[in-house]
């Protein structure tokens, strides 16, 4: 039996980077040489920071949309696909995309054959509603060899009903590529409140969580570094990182325990005990029930 649940391990990376706003070309070289080394300590899913390709802090609208690209034609998803299907691994990583004439701030899902799914953010942070269109494609959950992948990016782990609408849609593991910032009177004794919300809503959804974030300071705005991977139970498998530093945090998650495990105990599980007699099973949005 041991052996069973050791071959399902799948092991995870963050890339936790530093982004130079503005430089495209070096973002995404840097960004490819750090998933190289990912593959080489045998990660099949790595994780990228929020808008890893462009920086985060634009000036001006015109400054965002000469960084955009559309997805997934673009030059960012063509250096991420050939990397990922060079060696065969799934990649989640975030970027301004374009399309006509709106940006989202978006991630994309690419895997050994490809471009699987996009992501675009749906709940907009302080100046991002300048540049930014709110995300349009709910909270897909995509079906892959290595698990049930859904994806969200920074602000959206604010609320619970992003990782429920993952989780009841079958999500074994949720990735954020983020740029988490410093939270008002937060406690620098005391964990990031990113990092609280993160393994709250993984224990409480009973999913795996792989968040990256970046590091440095950018036009003036600090980020706080400290990417972080949970088990499904909520507890940290690897990280926080540091604060500072680039680095990459590798976790070995066998995926099916988000579904076995998810019973507490003889009475509880935390999916089935939900009282949608109370309040909608789907949280009000058109997305569809999925197993769990």
């Amino acid at each position: 039996m041991e052996k069973q649940r050791n071959e399902a391990l799948v092991r995870v990376a963050c890339v936790q980077m530093e982004p130079v706003i503005g430089e495209k070309a070096r973002n995404i070289r840097r960004s490819v040489e750090r998933i190289e080394t990912a593959a080489d300590n045998g990660a099949h899913l790595v994780v990228l920071p929020e808008l890893a390709n462009s920086g985060y802090v634009f000036e001006t609208r015109e400054e965002a949309f000469s960084l955009a690209e559309t997805v997934p034609d673009g030059p960012t998803c063509d250096a991420w696909a050939e990397v990922a299907v060079r060696r065969g691994i799934w990649l989640v990583a975030g970027l301004s995309e374009r399309e006509g004439d709106a940006l989202y701030n978006a991630a994309v899902l690419i895997g050994p054959h490809g471009h699987i799914g996009t992501f675009r953010k749906n709940h907009l942070w302080n100046e991002e509603n300048l540049f930014f269109e709110p995300g349009n494609l709910g909270f897909p959950v995509f079906h892959t060899p290595i698990g049930r992948i859904g994806m969200m990016i920074c602000y959206d782990a604010w609320f619970p009903e992003s990782f429920r609408l993952c989780a009841l849609q079958g999500a074994d593991i949720v990735c954020i590529p983020t740029n988490w910032v410093p939270m008002p009177e937060q406690d620098l004794e005391r964990d990031a409140m990113a990092n609280i919300l993160v393994m709250g809503a993984s224990h409480a959804n009973s999913v795996f969580v792989a968040a990256a974030d970046r590091v440095g300071t950018e036009r003036g705005q600090p980020f706080i570094g400290q990417s972080l991977i949970t088990n499904h139970a909520g507890w940290p498998v690897a990280g926080p990182a540091s604060a500072t530093e680039e680095e990459i945090l590798y976790a070995d998650l066998n995926v099916a325990d988000a579904r076995r495990e998810r019973n507490w105990n003889d009475f509880n599980q935390v999916l089935r005990d939900r009282r949608t007699d109370v309040y909608g099973e789907m949280l009000g949005s058109g997305a569809k029930r999925g197993w769990f």
